[in-house]
């Protein structure tokens, strides 16, 4: 599986090119791009809604996907720009891009509750199907998701941990799992390893956080 058209500037901050472009929870945003076609928001904390990277990365005619939850914020953020908001289970298509948006919470971690309807997001492009999991622990109702490149966070504390991630990988067997939310925030870069070893062999993992 080819995954060169996906980057991670640092952390959950995930550029995914094709016939458009994406970004999922940019952060730490250093170039002012101003590509975006779509960005795509999973929950409202600092490290995944961050104001001064959406600027960098916008225009005028960039779209933003977000929880139906958080709409008070992205008003503001997005500004006179269409947002799609969405709950967990709730669909939308901008641009030629279909999106699903599936739960995303801390089982028993009080960080990221159920209650706040955050989400993460399955979405398709060029035929590629991504799923970009959000902050989140390893989720039963998520086993049924039918990917081609899964993104999960694997640095543990506010997250599923990197073996939680790998096992919840071998149960959704995408081709290729590229392991996010470690090294910088949380989570240390030895994560990803713990995660390769665990992951099915048939599975591809690519490491695409560069220290």
């Amino acid at each position: 599986m080819n995954t060169e058209n996906i980057t991670i500037n640092t952390h959950s901050s995930i550029r995914i090119a094709g016939s458009r472009i994406l970004y999922f929870d940019p952060y730490e945003i250093t170039e002012s791009a101003h590509d975006a076609d779509l960005i795509f928001v999973s929950h409202s904390h600092y490290d995944h809604l961050d104001e001064k990277s959406i600027a960098k990365i916008s225009k005028a005619d960039t779209m933003f996907f977000a929880p139906a939850s958080i709409r008070s914020d992205m008003d503001k953020t997005a500004g006179s720009r269409k947002v799609f908001y969405l709950a967990p289970g709730g669909m939308a298509e901008a641009d030629g891009i279909v999106c699903r948006a599936v739960p995303a919470y801390n089982k028993l971690k009080p960080f990221h509750p159920k209650k706040n309807a955050w989400v993460g997001y399955l979405v398709t492009m060029d035929g590629v199907t991504y799923y970009v999991a959000g902050d989140t622990d390893a989720l039963k109702e998520n086993e049924s998701i039918s990917c081609d490149v899964a993104l999960v966070p694997v640095g543990g504390t506010y997250t599923m941990n990197a073996s939680a991630a790998a096992e919840f990988i071998n149960a959704i067997r995408p081709a290729a799992a590229i392991p996010t939310h470690y090294g910088s925030v949380v989570g240390k870069p030895e994560d990803a390893e713990v995660f390769r070893r665990n992951v099915a062999e048939d599975i591809q993992v690519d490491f695409k956080i560069r220290f």
